[in-house]
């Protein structure tokens, strides 16, 4: 007898639906894969049609038209077995299992770094083409560019002060800068503002932007004046690239740099957002030049307390470009000097004790920052990234390591979300309607309580209540021993399933602002203002916050087309972080490929039936062992609850032995072998037999130990100084 579903409670339905229409298409329709002739010789297909195979087993088998394929692929098929090629979809009718297509590009041998890179970025819809000459010729064309005579006069002169960026050591992007002196040292330096912004003379000459008529600025001038005699504040600024002054609204490079919408970061290059030209040069803020900025400066408490904040348009002259490696140097020796020799070159108007003296207290403060933003409820899910030294001659990689996330990173990261905090306010208030804001949705919630009943019978003391229970959770319930990190970040796996993507959208489009919160950094308004040299939302806001200030007209934009623009950035950032993993595990592969097999302990996050997941701990990937892989007896599963257990019956490798039995469950401690496979670039995992464990190679085993004693980061580094290093991925 069939059970009436409608008496079941609402937990245990598994809603369904059929899709009736396509709206919009956002798959590029394109795929790499290899071409082989159909199996029926005799078939009036095998006379028209060639077989695609994706790569990627989500997308169908493609019948392709002969016509398309190579002149001899029918005569010599072999030859082309181990050709990458591009197919696109054209048609795909509801009663066939196999799709239309055309044979777009032989791409070249598969398992070599360029033609597998090219096939992610094709099908992933990534536009890696030359910037066309329409869009070069927005570009200035008088070069070497130098700063215009009249933008001194519409913006705040900062160009005396200690200003330096903190990148990775490899970045050429660089966008955004940091300064700090002590107010208790300093006078206000006022000649510096310019009197008055262009078009409205009335504005404070302090406070440009302020709004406010020539009596309340003058009083507003005393207070900041008697802010900076009675305390020993500071003024912290985050100076980011003006990159909207060089890309004119609705023009080519516009156009371009809004469909591309992302720069995307692989592990051997960046495909640019802008050309070149911009990216690494006039925008970019390389150091001892004057360039273009947008400024938030703070007076802040030695606690990280805003008593005062100004947003304007600004220009710089960084005195030294650091690396995360320089300001940690600089962290971890507060009482004597870093060598002149381990640092990069300072302009002679600055000294390097100076530029120390403000990474140690950009450092104090950010401590601050962070500790108040994590007990106001905020919540971080690191999870590890890969970092790879590459062959200076071929481009492989020669290893990899786990990048290290450390309080050089944390004190750039921390100024970078108390910049975009304070401009989504801004924004918000002026434009209520119209301001590109980012928001993140709490957890789903199926999946959420399957992971707190989970947790329940696993006895682990969770509290998912909120962002913040959930980061004190995983802060709290391990112990310090050598895998309890470990055993943090399989849990901080399972966390990040339930959790929702960040997005950008549009104030005016949402009516319940409840729904505008970011539930992992636990505000009610955020945005992306910092890097807009490679991300195009970070422009939009950037002309928003100018026409909050007065220095533009307000944007002419309904808030139904910037959100059609927010979903766009969406979809490219989307895009862009699964090329950036697909190419991550490209290269990893290829490691373990040329310098396998790789042993690693691991430890278990997921248990089937018939398989479990791992994570590897030297490495930080995640890899599926079947059981069908391994020489066992057999295996049994069952699950109590919700806790899955998985026992295996190993067949002994000698008659006289006795079959030994190993149980699987979550965090459960094992030790794996990484080996290439058959098919180019890919491999797997085996399970060593029980009784071999503690034989690892030493340095394996040391690199484990290491591995769990260095804290995460969602940022990857290379170690090659010729190579791109992509930057955090932010909130």
């Amino acid at each position: 007898m069939q059970q009436d579903t409608r008496a079941l409670p609402e937990k245990s339905l598994q809603r369904s639906a059929k899709v009736v229409y396509i709206l919009e298409k956002k798959h590029s329709r394109a795929a790499t894969g290899f071409l082989k002739l159909l199996a029926d010789k005799n078939s009036e297909l095998f006379r028209k049609y060639a077989l695609f195979s994706p790569s990627d087993h989500r997308v169908p088998r493609i019948y392709v038209p002969l016509k398309d394929c190579p002149q001899d692929f029918l005569t010599r098929p072999k030859d082309y077995a181990n050709t990458l090629f591009i197919c696109r979809i054209v048609d795909w009718k509801e009663d066939s299992n196999f799709a239309l297509g055309q044979l777009a590009k032989s791409l070249g041998q598969a398992g070599e770094i360029e033609p597998e890179t090219e096939g992610i970025l094709t099908e992933y819809g990534v536009d890696f083409s030359d910037f066309p000459s329409e869009v070069l010729e927005c570009l200035p064309q008088s070069l070497p560019w130098t700063v215009p005579s009249e933008e001194f006069s519409k913006r705040r002169d900062l160009r005396k002060d200690c200003i330096f960026t903190i990148d990775p050591s490899t970045a050429r992007d660089l966008d955004d800068a940091l300064s700090c002196k002590s107010l208790a040292d300093d006078s206000c330096c006022w000649e510096d503002w310019p009197q008055s912004q262009e078009g409205d003379p009335g504005k404070s000459s302090v406070f440009p932007s302020c709004g406010l008529d020539g009596n309340q600025c003058v009083g507003q001038e005393i207070q900041h004046l008697l802010n900076v005699l009675v305390s020993s504040n500071f003024e912290v600024g985050v100076h980011i690239a003006d990159v909207s002054y060089f890309v004119p609204e609705g023009s080519n490079l516009d156009k371009v740099a809004a469909e591309r919408a992302t720069s995307v970061y692989l592990v051997q290059k960046v495909v640019p957002m802008l050309p070149r030209l911009l990216c690494e040069e006039l925008c970019s803020l390389n150091p001892m030049t004057d360039k273009l900025t947008f400024s938030v400066i703070w007076t802040l408490t030695p606690e990280g307390k805003i008593v005062d904040e100004w947003f304007g348009r600004t220009i710089i002259r960084s005195c030294t470009k650091l690396s995360y490696e320089h300001a940690q140097s600089m962290i971890e020796s507060p009482t004597k000097s870093v060598p002149e020799q381990e640092l990069p070159p300072i302009s002679p108007e600055h000294t390097g004790e100076e530029v120390h003296r403000a990474v140690l207290n950009l450092h104090g403060m950010a401590k601050e920052l962070r500790k108040q933003r994590f007990a106001d409820g905020a919540l971080r899910l690191d999870q590890p990234k890969l970092a790879f030294t590459l062959d200076h001659e071929t481009g492989l990689p020669q290893g990899c390591h786990i990048y290290e996330y450390r309080d050089s990173n944390k004190l750039v990261e921390e100024f970078m979300l108390l910049a975009n905090m304070a401009v989504a306010h801004k924004i918000h208030r002026v434009f209520p309607e119209r301001a590109l804001l980012r928001r993140h949705p709490p957890p789903q919630t199926k999946m959420l309580n399957d992971l707190m009943e989970f947790c329940d019978q696993m006895g682990l003391p969770m509290d998912f209540s909120s962002a913040g229970a959930l980061h004190k959770s995983l802060t709290e319930t391990f112990g310090d021993d050598k895998y309890s990190l470990a055993r943090k970040e399989v849990l901080t796996n399972m966390c990040s399933r339930p959790m929702q993507m960040a997005v950008y959208f549009c104030s005016g489009m949402l009516q319940d602002q409840a729904q505008f919160r970011h539930y992992a950094l636990n505000v009610p308004l955020y945005t992306h203002f910092t890097s807009p040299i490679r991300r195009f939302a970070d422009v939009l806001v950037h002309r928003l916050l100018a026409a909050a200030l007065g220095y533009r007209e307000p944007p002419d934009v309904e808030p139904d087309a910037l959100q059609k623009q927010a979903d766009h950035c969406n979809d490219r950032r989307m895009a862009s972080n699964r090329v950036q993993e697909l190419s991550t595990s490209l290269f990893f592969a290829i490691l373990v490929k040329e310098s396998g097999p790789l042993e690693s302990e691991a430890m278990v996050l997921g248990v089937l039936n018939q398989a479990f997941d791992v994570l590897v701990l030297r490495y930080g990937v995640q890899k599926r062992i079947y059981c069908n892989a391994l020489p066992l007896r057999s295996h049994h599963f069952q699950k109590m609850g919700k806790k899955p257990e998985l026992t295996l019956v190993w067949e002994p490798e000698d008659v006289e032995q006795e079959p030994v039995q190993q149980v699987i469950t979550i965090f459960s401690l094992v030790e794996v072998v990484l080996q290439a496979e058959a098919p180019a670039l890919k491999y797997g995992a085996i399970l060593k037999r029980p009784g071999t464990e503690g034989l690892l190679d030493p340095q394996v085993e040391g690199g484990v130990r290491s591995r769990l004693s260095s804290r995460r980061t969602e940022a990857a580094s290379l170690a090659q100084p010729s190579s791109p290093t992509a930057p955090p991925t932010g909130f």
